[in-house]
């Protein structure tokens, strides 16, 4: 596959996903779990965004880019299909962290979840690595 998407504004985009996992865990480190765990899905979202940013596609809603996703990278198997199973609890923790007061996230839904989300990182990173033909290090320089 030829990429589509500008390599500048997609490396700008996985910096804002890792700064976000960096969050996540500040915010977790502090006992902020509800944002831990906002942080968490949107340095996902960032990530899979780039994702799709490679192929040209990009959405104007969360439930667009997470079904683009899905659609283009997990049933073509590029991507493993429990990630789609991880990004749905990610996205419903996340809307419990921020509008849910009654809901509970405690220490150890927000460190699942940024484990998680390091791991949809990392994987991102890898397949636009190889897609670009560069080192899965270019995204963090």
């Amino acid at each position: 596959m030829n990429p589509v998407g500008d390599i500048s504004v997609i490396k700008a985009m996985l910096f804002k996903s890792r700064e976000k996992l960096e969050t996540a865990q500040i915010d977790f480190d502090n006992e902020r779990y509800n944002d831990s765990v906002s942080r968490s899905y949107y340095a996902v979202f960032h990530a899979i965004s780039a994702v799709l940013l490679s192929k040209g596609l990009h959405f104007s809603t969360h439930a667009q880019t997470i079904g683009a996703f899905n659609k283009e990278f997990i049933r073509t198997k590029q991507f493993p299909a429990v990630f789609t199973r991880i990004i749905r609890k990610l996205f419903k923790e996340r809307q419990m962290g921020d509008y849910d007061f009654e809901s509970y996230i405690n220490a150890d839904i927000a460190q699942e979840d940024i484990k998680e989300a390091e791991k949809i990182i990392d994987t991102s990173e890898e397949y636009l690595a190889n897609t670009y033909n560069v080192s899965k290090e270019y995204w963090k320089e």
